[in-house]
């Protein structure tokens, strides 16, 4: 659900397109460690996407998602305080459908290229999303996760302290505003599913600039029919509110994915794809009910391994191989309290607040070009 320009990695999109384990992943990394160098042939089992899976996903997520918007339509005739309520399951179920598309992305959700293309594109329309675009940006995401050196390409925008303390107060400012939950989280799902997936990217390549448009008539004549159906003041009082709450879930699970304390963050010469994926992403342990609606990604160091591996398979992948069972784990509090967390300190190695990095005096220079404030 997070949009990103997707002109600064042209280069480097060319050779990730097919969202598996990016060969720029590897290329620009070390070798990995002892311990991780199996782990393609011991993931490889989990990545069978199964049909009927696939269809029992689709079942508890899109489905319920159209049948709880149906309903909140027309309970709005009785109460809308009622229909309000009922805008939580349906985000629930909307955030369950963005997983599907999101599998889809990665080739995982069905076996034929084709079938994961035409059901991302779909499902693409429920979340305002142009498929070609999300999948091209979210591919070059999991070949630069944790890279300084290649911030910029969907991701949240993040600074290190010496970068932060660098920037003019005006600069400073509108970083800190960026980073204010009441931005991040309420401005943030207007901006990620509204606004920036309308935008075509200056220089963007034809298949991209095709992916925007094409999303965008047929999200007017859908959107228009309903207005002309519903009404546009009943079409914003039903789809509006859960949205905008699935929106800010799906903004708050990607930061809490990679914005913890202990994080993983290396510079492209040190930067390591294995350790990325089992340091740089975290398992965000949810209760059962959490997890069904979140579509399990809080296994994210599985997903960020092996991105083939189908949302319904990641839990066992987890559990059966003990490659993942020393990693950063937060529970649903600490997700809460890692909103709080907002530079990178490279001299401690971890995550800090504003606060924690107001006192800190950073010792790198801008003259070092793998430090400079750009982020893209």
């Amino acid at each position: 659900m997070i949009p990103a320009d997707s002109q600064p990695h042209q280069d480097l999109a060319q050779q990730v397109s097919v969202p598996h384990v990016p060969s720029t992943a590897r290329t620009a990394s070390r070798e990995p460690s002892t311990r991780h160098a199996a782990w393609r042939e011991r993931l490889a089992r989990y990545e069978q996407a199964h049909r009927g899976r696939a269809f029992l996903d689709l079942a508890t997520s899109a489905l319920p998602y159209v049948a709880l918007s149906v309903l909140m339509y027309f309970t709005l005739s009785v109460s809308y305080l009622l229909a309000l309520a009922l805008a939580v399951p349906t985000a629930a179920f909307l955030v369950r459908t963005f997983i599907v598309f999101h599998d889809c992305s990665h080739g995982s959700f069905f076996e034929s290229r084709r079938a994961n293309t035409l059901m991302g594109t779909s499902l693409g329309l429920f979340l305002f999303s142009p498929f070609v675009r999300w999948r091209h940006d979210h591919a070059v995401h999991h070949a630069t996760s944790c890279d300084l050196t290649r911030r910029g390409t969907g991701d949240i925008h993040t600074l290190t302290v010496a970068e932060y303390h660098q920037l003019p107060g005006r600069s400073q400012l509108g970083y800190r505003l960026l980073r204010n939950p009441l931005v991040m989280f309420g401005l943030g799902p207007i901006v990620a599913m509204i606004i920036g997936p309308r935008i075509v990217a200056k220089g963007a390549r034809e298949r991209m600039r095709r992916s925007v448009i094409g999303t965008n008539l047929a999200l007017a004549v859908m959107v228009g029919a309903l207005c002309w159906v519903m009404g546009w003041l009943d079409y914003l009082l039903v789809f509006g509110p859960a949205a905008l709450l699935a929106g800010s879930i799906g903004i708050w699970l990607f930061y809490v994915q990679h914005q913890f304390e202990d994080a993983y963050w290396e510079n492209a010469g040190d930067w390591n794809y294995a350790d990325a994926a089992l340091r740089g992403s975290s398992f965000l342990k949810l209760p059962p009910p959490l997890r069904f609606c979140t579509g399990n990604i809080g296994y994210h160091h599985v997903h960020h391994l092996s991105a083939r591996i189908p949302n319904y398979n990641l839990r066992r992948a987890h559990e059966e191989n003990p490659i993942f069972h020393d990693v950063p784990t937060l529970s649903l509090w600490d997700g809460v309290r890692a909103v709080g967390l907002k530079l990178w300190d490279e001299d401690r190695g971890r995550m800090v607040t504003f606060a924690e990095a107001r006192n800190a005096l950073p010792r790198h220079h801008a003259s070092d070009p793998r430090r400079s404030c750009a982020s893209g």
